[in-house]
């Protein structure tokens, strides 16, 4: 979009799929680098919700486990040396459970970067609980598409 300002240039690092690990990448990337846009590379690692999501469908891959928290902040941490200048933390769309408040912590206290964290939160608690727990941006989708009024609550 020519309103955009910005775009997440996302590399799938919770994956072993080479398809989004670079190869959209390398696709987009002379498409992008035409534009005016500020990209900003993100490390998005897909965390387990309870349920497939659209991201594990259509990626081909499998999420890390919700209660390997050492893996994630492992994953979060090769992110960051990698150069990422963010780290998403996935639930994914439609999740039937969050991103774990306490792997939150342990990744949000261990690098240097923004933490942002998105899935499965459907109310203001659970943003409330993200940030608290230590994220720099907490994204919404599904409950805001359910409900247009979600922020004027």
């Amino acid at each position: 979009s020519n309103k955009a300002d910005a775009i997440l240039f996302l590399s799938l690092i919770s994956g072993r799929n080479p398809d989004y690990l670079v190869e959209h990448q390398v696709k987009a990337a002379p498409v992008l680098k035409k534009t005016q846009l500020e990209i900003i590379s993100t490390g998005y690692i897909l965390i387990e919700s309870g349920t497939e999501t659209a991201v594990e469908r259509v990626s081909k891959t499998k999420p890390l486990d919700r209660n390997n928290l050492d893996l994630a902040l492992a994953t979060a941490q090769a992110g960051e040396m990698l150069g990422n200048k963010l780290i998403y933390l996935e639930a994914g769309s439609g999740a039937k459970q969050a991103v774990p408040l306490e792997m939150i912590t342990l990744v949000a206290q261990n690098i240097e970067i923004p933490l942002l964290v998105g899935g499965g939160i459907v109310d203001l608690q659970g943003i409330q609980n993200a940030y608290d727990s230590g994220a720099d941006l907490v994204i919404i989708g599904t409950a805001f598409e359910n409900d247009i009024n979600f922020f004027n609550q």
